[in-house]
């Protein structure tokens, strides 16, 4: 039986209505912040591939390979110039519960549909209608305008992820639904496809309605966020790894990385800070170098003061853990196991991470050093822009990545030891207590009998 208080939710409904508001939309951010980790998956393929395509590698600056180069280029550009479509289908897959392939199919319907429709919208707005509309040479030598629809749409990954989240919300309503019998056969999952393209329908007509004032107020934000140089770097430094504990780091990712920025590259407008210093953007890069001194070689600098840290009968497991995934940090970039690992146990560690993080990103943003990467900054991706055209300083950024190494161990073994932190290894548990238990043993009295050898037992 549940009390008064239980039953209205505790001091009061509405405290409990609006914590659980609250809950729910922190879950569903949640959820969205998974679902972009699918397509984000796709970028170290187009990266890779896009850069092994440019002139200073395979192409006439480099090995020469001007025929292979250009199909590497246009691998990874198919890729990057589809990026929208792509997350559209990621989300809808990553977001939606028990998806399938028929979530996939219909998250292609839908964004085809959309595309097309807010298209056609775009061309008749004088705020976009330059960048959907082309003009086309006719047999006669004039010139008609066309609407390009192999175009970027304005939109850009925005439109995907919405088109993704719609799609993924129909599919949870109507994978089950149930037709009359005449109409059967398009019933349960196949009736997915349908709705969802009848719906891109209306969302292209009101996005043709509203992204003319919604998107250049989004890439006013954007261009005052880039263009804030340093403050700007750092700012975003802290809030990525604050949102790294939450899974929400993701969506500010997508948004600097696809979104906000714009340059006038030779194949058209690119749009975000990774697209731009892919492109060869001359400004793009510096909301990116700062990641690398602290996943290169921060993080693996406190990985080694954890370990050693560690009590001594536990150095073993811990060391080996913590050295592979400093490997994984160094080489991929890749650092949430480290992270992971003392976020949570140590709280205070992870704020003198996010502190250290902003701190980079601020330094190298202020020093005008640029260095990008297709997934994260890890030494592939250092490898491979280190000789890119709009990579500045890489010297300044490798140097400060050396004094970041030691700068967390140093640090991290202080606080780990200064406040007795219980990082892996040295966590109360059965072996320690067992050892505590053997050593008070041994400096003790003996208060029962001396045990009778087994020889000279009777």
């Amino acid at each position: 039986m549940s009390s008064p208080a239980a039953a209205s939710g505790g001091n009061g409904g509405r405290g409990g209505g609006e914590s659980g508001a609250w809950s729910a939309t922190f879950a569903v951010l949640q959820r969205i912040g998974r679902s972009l980790m699918l397509p984000i998956a796709v970028l170290p393929a187009a990266g890779i591939l896009l850069r092994l395509g440019q002139p200073d590698l395979l192409g006439a600056d480099g090995l020469g390979w001007n025929r292979v180069a250009e199909v590497f280029a246009a691998a990874g550009g198919a890729l990057l110039d589809n990026l929208a479509l792509l997350f559209a289908v990621g989300v809808a897959i990553g977001f939606a519960k028990k998806s399938d392939g028929s979530t996939a199919l219909a998250a292609v319907a839908a964004y085809l549909v959309f595309d097309r429709v807010s298209k056609v919208m775009f061309s008749h707005t004088s705020e976009l209608k330059g960048t959907v509309v082309q003009e086309v040479r006719q047999e006669d030598g004039s010139l008609k305008e066309t609407i390009g629809y192999g175009l970027q749409n304005p939109t850009q990954v925005l439109g995907g992820i919405v088109v993704g989240l719609m799609v993924a919300l129909l599919y949870q309503r109507f994978y089950r639904v149930k037709l009359v019998s005449w109409l059967a056969f398009f019933g349960g999952r196949r009736f997915v496809p349908i709705i969802s393209a009848g719906a891109a329908l209306v969302l292209g007509v009101a996005f043709g309605l509203v992204w003319p004032t919604l998107g250049g107020w989004i890439d006013d934000f954007g261009d005052r966020l880039t263009g804030a140089g340093a403050l700007g770097a750092g700012g975003y430094g802290v809030a990525n790894r604050l949102l790294l504990p939450f899974g929400l780091h993701h969506i500010l990712n997508s948004l600097i990385w696809f979104v906000f920025g714009t340059y006038d590259g030779p194949d058209g407008p690119v749009h975000g800070e990774l697209n731009r210093y892919l492109a060869g953007d001359p400004h793009a890069g510096t909301f990116l170098a700062g990641f690398f001194p602290v996943l290169m070689f921060g993080l693996p600098g406190a990985a080694l003061a954890i370990w050693r840290c560690a009590a001594p009968h536990r150095r073993g497991v811990v060391g080996g853990l913590m050295i592979s995934a400093a490997l994984t940090a160094f080489v991929c970039g890749v650092t949430e196991p480290i992270e992971f690992s003392f976020m949570f146990v140590a709280p205070l560690l992870y704020l003198v991470h996010v502190v250290l993080t902003g701190f980079s990103m601020y330094v190298l943003a202020a020093a005008d050093a640029q260095l990008g990467f297709s997934f994260s900054a890890g030494l592939i991706d250092m490898l491979l822009n280190a000789t890119k055209d709009n990579t500045r300083h890489l010297w300044l950024i490798v140097a400060m990545g050396v004094v970041y190494f030691f700068g967390y161990y140093a640090i991290f073994t202080f606080v780990i030891r200064r406040f007795d932190l219980p990082t892996p290894g040295r966590e109360p548990g059965p072996e320690s207590d067992a050892a505590s238990d053997a050593e008070s043993d041994a400096g003790a009295p003996s208060t029962s009998e001396p045990e009778v050898p087994p020889e000279r037992a009777t």
